[in-house]
Parts: C-alpha cells; sequence; structure tokens
C-alpha cells in the first residue's frame, strides 16, 4: 500500500530533480532516499525510474505517478484539515455580536458554563451579515439588537443598553438634562472605532456631525478627558469605564433607536447559550 510519507519524498524528487536536495529537505540519507523511490515504484507495479551510473531520474510514467502522486497528497492534507476543523467546531462555540457591551457579560457567563468549549467571539456593525453567517452556520450564537423568529432558531432577550452624550460641564449642551440626536447634529464629536453598528448609528442620525474617530482607546481615553469635544457612552459602558467620564455631564439620548434591547439567536442544533 502506497505510504503518504514516501510519495511526500517522491514527490519532492520530481519537484526539485535530485536526492541531495530531497536529502537536504527531510533530514535523511540519499541511501536511505534511494530504498525509498524504490518502495513507491513497487507499490506502483510499474518503472517509474531511468537507473544509470550514479543517476537516477524520472521516466515519463514517473513523471504522471509524481503528478497523481501530488493530488493525492493535497487530498490527504485536506482531509486531516476537514477533520481538524470538524473537530475543533464540536468544541468552540462563535459568537458574533453587533455591539461589544453584550460581549462583556455574556463571554464570562458562558464560558463559566460550559469550561471544556473554547469561545471566539467577533463584532460586526453589518446585522444583516451576522444573521447570513448564522443562517449558514458560520456563527453559533448571534446577539442583534431585534428579535429573529425563523424556524430552526432559538431568540431570547438578553440585556438592555441606553445611548447618552457626554459633555464637559462648560459645554453649551451641558444644560440639559436629556437630548435627542436631532439636537446633537452639527456638533463635533469624538467617537471610538470598535462600538459595532453604534457606529453607523452615530453616523446615520448625526449626518452634519463630523467625527474625530480613534482607534487606540488609550488615546480615546485621554481625548475624553483633556478635549472640549463630546463623546458617547451607555448606561454599560459607564459602568465597565465609569472613571475615564470622570468630571463630563453624562446626558440620555432620547431616540428610540437609542435604547436597545439585544437578544441572544441561536441555531436549535447547537444551543449552549441557556441562561
Amino acid at each position: 500500500m502506497l505510504n503518504l510519507n514516501d510519495l511526500s519524498q517522491f514527490v519532492a524528487f520530481y519537484r526539485y530533480g535530485t536526492l541531495t536536495k530531497v536529502a537536504e529537505i527531510y533530514f535523511t540519507s540519499q541511501p536511505t532516499l534511494t530504498r525509498t523511490m524504490k518502495r513507491v515504484e513497487q507499490e506502483f507495479g510499474v518503472t517509474l525510474f531511468v537507473r544509470g551510473a550514479n543517476r537516477i531520474e524520472l521516466n515519463e510514467t514517473g513523471k504522471k505517478a509524481a503528478k497523481l502522486a501530488e493530488k493525492l497528497l493535497d487530498s490527504a492534507n485536506d482531509c486531516v484539515r476537514q477533520v481538524q476543523d470538524f473537530d475543533r467546531n464540536l468544541h468552540t462555540v462563535t459568537v458574533e455580536s453587533c455591539a461589544p457591551a453584550p460581549l462583556w457579560s455574556f463571554i464570562p457567563e458562558i464560558t463559566e458554563k460550559y469550561p471544556g468549549m473554547t469561545i471566539s467571539s467577533k463584532l460586526s456593525e453589518e446585522l444583516e451579515e451576522i444573521e447570513r453567517r448564522l443562517e449558514s452556520g458560520l456563527c453559533d450564537v448571534a446577539i442583534l439588537p431585534y428579535q429573529i423568529e425563523k424556524a430552526g432558531f432559538t431568540c431570547k432577550k438578553y440585556v438592555e443598553e441606553h445611548l447618552s452624550i457626554c459633555v464637559p460641564q462648560s459645554h453649551e449642551l451641558a444644560k440639559y438634562s436629556e437630548l435627542t440626536t436631532e439636537a446633537i447634529n452639527g456638533y463635533n464629536c469624538l467617537l471610538a472605532s470598535e462600538i459595532g453598528f453604534w457606529n453607523d448609528f452615530c453616523k446615520r442620525k448625526l449626518p452634519a456631525s463630523k467625527f474625530l474617530v480613534q482607534t487606540d482607546e488609550f488615546a480615546f481615553n485621554e481625548l475624553v478627558r483633556e478635549s472640549t469635544l463630546p463623546c458617547f457612552t451607555t448606561d454599560l459602558a459607564s459602568s465597565r469605564y465609569g472613571s475615564e467620564l470622570s468630571g463630563r455631564i453624562v446626558i440620555p439620548i432620547t431616540d428610540k433607536e437609542a435604547n436597545v434591547t439585544y437578544y441572544i439567536v441561536t441555531s436549535s442544533s447547537k444551543p449552549p447559550t441557556d441562561r
């Protein structure tokens, strides 16, 4: 029976043309490789080489055998990868969320409940894309700002989040106890980059505003402390990063879209998310 390791060395000989080069790659001796080539030839049951004094090369049949062996090795490697991926998926829960805040509590909860599982999380602001990935099985759990009622999926209410704008005490908006995005529109604001669908919300609801988007958390926090630009927070974020907002006034935004209920959506075939 064909041996994959022998075939790998056989294909290497086809690629590089000399036993010396193959010996270097596989850290073996030329006499050992000569015996390997002989075994491969015996397994095929036909002559694969033209042999001369201190020289060996593939004949036409040998070249054909090497090309087919190359495909066989690729198929074998793909088989191993697929089995490994399948096993990994059996022990992995992939979570995709539309916003970061729900992940702060959900990931520890599911990790504690299923200590033998690997938890992989991803943040995305494209809600339809999250749904597509859930339906296609590319993610196991979706966290969305709305309910989904589809056969084969379970949808449970998880947590609420309420958006606010934060301004320095000297800012002209500081006198208000609550605001709409219409009233805020036109004011330039600080904006963190990894905020999921909130990013689209801010840019869509505040088209006249300009945003200083910060990808670095430290830089964003420094600007919050030192600049006079408004920034955004939520009740969930404030409980986690409240100290960063010291000296600022937090003003709730009353738009319906600024007050969100998150739902955990799972496939019925892989439901390790019961609370």
